[in-house]
Formats: C-alpha cells, structure tokens, sequence
C-alpha cells in the first residue's frame, strides 16, 4: 500500500486538507484509508454504552458491528502507544492510506502552514517533508510550495510522489 502524510502545526489546515485529499482521490478511482494522530485522550466511545461497558469490565480490545460500519477499539492499558509501522499492519489493503500527524516518522508528507499561527516551518529541519501546502509565501524552504487551497495540485504531487 502507498502511504503519504499531512502534518503541520495546530490549527494549520491539516484536517481540512486531509478531508478534501480524501474526496480528490476517491473521486479519481482509488481506495483510500486514513489514520490520524492525536496527542489527547481520545474515545470514540460513550460512557453508559455496551461496548464502553465491555471496555470498563476489562476487555483488550471490543469490536461494534451494524450494518453500516464496524469499529475496533484497543485498550493499551499499561502498554506502550504502537508505533505507526503496527498500526498500519492492522490497515485492509487500499491504494493509500492518508496519514494526518505522525510529524516525526519516516514517511513522506507535506506540511500544511498557515502564516498566522507565527510558527516556523517543520519543513526547515525535516528530510521527510516533500512540499508545503500553505496560505503565505515561504521564501526560506527549499520544497515545492502549493496553495493550501489547490487540493488537485497537492494530490497531483502526492500521486506522483508515490506512483500512482
């Protein structure tokens, strides 16, 4: 499976340009899967619910099936938070899986940036950011420069990027 990644800083875009990728590519004819970082507590559960219950009571891991979806959710409990290469070992095959955070793994990616944030560029002191998506001009990095907004041109370079 092909893989590319969105990151940035909070608040850069990076969602949005996932969401939009997502719809670019689906539209083109491929497959696509996503994962996505988050450094907070996350629960896609809700409590009083029969599977956080079954959660609660001590399970490793409580898959919800119906007829439109199925989730599987893992307590780590005292085990350390997987590394990316595991997570996506447990991913179905698709043509590509989108990959939103995980700034500091291996993997290629572009790097949405917006001027406000006052932020520098990750991609200044990363060998793993391809281009940067953004809404300013960046005189200072090397990478191709796209609009934040241009998503054909970002999934362009993406497909390219990883031969699709």
């Amino acid at each position: 499976m092909k893989i590319y990644g969105v990151t940035g800083w909070k608040n850069s875009g990076k969602t949005g340009l996932m969401e939009r990728l997502v719809a670019e590519f689906t539209r083109r004819g491929l497959k696509v899967s996503t994962i996505k970082h988050a450094h907070h507590t996350t629960d896609v559960d809700q409590p009083g619910r029969d599977s956080f219950r079954h959660r609660e009571a001590g399970a490793c891991e409580v898959m919800l099936a119906s007829p439109n979806r199925w989730a599987l959710m893992h307590e780590l409990r005292d085990e350390e938070e997987p590394p990316l290469h595991e997570l996506l070992a447990r991913m179905s095959p698709v043509d590509l899986i989108l990959i939103e955070g995980f700034k500091r793994d291996a993997h290629p990616k572009v790097e949405c940036f917006r001027g406000v944030n006052g932020k520098t560029p990750l991609a200044l002191d990363s060998t793993t950011i391809r281009a940067m998506a953004s809404d300013t001009a960046l005189p200072d990095v090397t990478q191709p420069v796209f609009d934040l907004d241009d998503t054909a041109a970002i999934a362009d370079f993406i497909a390219a990027e990883v031969g699709l």
